[in-house]
């Protein structure tokens, strides 16, 4: 959950999460050492009045500042690629769970199951219990088993919406006609924020997202309860 004044990243609370921190981490600390050099340079340029008649044309330096940035280049994309296809892979996922998109609120359809959905409206302020945060709760709560492969159908009904969960690591959009998909894998217990990520109209700030990860075992008493209640 994010909090005032947080200047990083939420805690990560996947395995993909934990990898996008340790690229940005990566490749912060890149553009930290390039702007360093280039400031350095800048200064000294700037404050010596010197001149060296091989700076002015050399060809070794040309090569230098030629190859330096593509192998820069590579050193960045390599470990992207590889994030790029770990967030594509899903593998035999234990749970399947449509999303679909409304104006202005998300619907969940657990698809493994024969009749298990339901709707999912923000929590008006006046209606907020202690502890709750204001446009972020909601009155039905996705509920997912933690350490378990959990693969989301995004899709939506009227216009573009955008599922997004940054402590997962997730963004899908949700394209009216066309079905989406994206997997992640809640690696421990906890109640984790998102928000619609794409304008979608007049209420846009007004429907959030709650996933709240549970051990196995309470999944199924929460799912039990559901069909009975269905």
């Amino acid at each position: 959950m994010a909090h005032p004044t947080q200047l990083g990243f939420q805690d990560a609370a996947s395995p993909v999460m934990e990898e996008l921190l340790h690229f940005h981490d990566h490749a912060l600390m890149i553009v930290l050492l390039i702007s360093t050099l280039v400031l350095y340079i800048i200064t000294a340029m700037v404050s010596t009045k010197l001149t060296n008649k091989y700076i002015l044309d050399s060809q070794e330096i040309e090569i230098v500042w030629t190859i330096l940035p593509a192998v820069i280049l590579v050193l960045i994309a390599l470990p992207s690629l590889r994030i790029l296809y770990l967030m594509d892979e899903i593998n035999d996922p234990h749970l399947t769970i449509k999303a679909m998109g409304h104006q202005w609120y998300w619907s969940y359809e657990y698809t493994d199951y024969e009749n298990l959905g339901f709707d999912s409206y923000m929590v008006p302020t006046q209606d907020l219990a202690p502890g709750q945060f204001r446009l972020l709760e909601t009155d039905h709560r996705m509920i997912i088993p933690m350490e378990s492969p959990v693969r989301v159908l995004v899709s939506a009904e009227d216009v573009l919406h955008s599922w997004a969960v940054p402590s997962l690591g997730v963004k899908m959009d949700a394209v009216p006609g066309r079905l989406n998909q994206t997997a992640f894998i809640a690696s421990r217990p906890g109640v984790f924020y998102g928000q619609c990520s794409e304008i979608c109209g007049a209420n846009h700030s007004f429907m959030p997202i709650v996933v709240e990860a549970v051990p196995l075992e309470h999944f199924e008493n929460w799912s039990s309860l559901m069909l009975e209640d269905a």
